[in-house]
């Protein structure tokens, strides 16, 4: 038996993701020139503390740019956060949390991008 439902669960599985899969939210950042370097580790500290405070959040990492090709537009930091569907995000926006991180990142931004989609295999 055991044998038999274990391709079960695997097309189950499957068939979830190929009907919607996670969902991303990739975050690109600039900051202005007058940040001072104590003001962007406190977006980032402040941005890492998220995941803690919103339960839509299943997945989250970031890093600082380090292209070689000098193509990031001078976009320095990329946060990568995934959501089981696109229904956590939209719980996400307002959160209070995420509004409070919104008053600490504003003041010293001058530059983000935003690229949200749902995952394919």
């Amino acid at each position: 038996m055991l044998k038999l439902l274990i391709p079960i669960a695997l097309m189950l599985t499957n068939a979830v993701s190929q009907a919607g899969g996670e969902f991303r939210h990739i975050v690109m950042f600039k900051f202005k020139d007058s940040a001072t370097p104590a003001q962007i580790a406190a977006v980032e500290k402040a941005f890492g503390e998220l995941p803690a405070k919103i339960d839509t959040i299943t997945d989250y990492e970031w890093g600082t740019s380090e292209s070689v090709e000098g193509k990031n537009d001078g976009l320095t930091h990329c946060f990568f956060v995934t959501f089981k569907d696109k229904a956590g995000l939209e719980t996400y926006i307002p959160h209070p949390a995420h509004v409070a991180f919104k008053e600490i990142l504003i003041p010293i931004l001058d530059k983000a991008l935003v690229f949200d989609y749902t995952a394919k295999d």
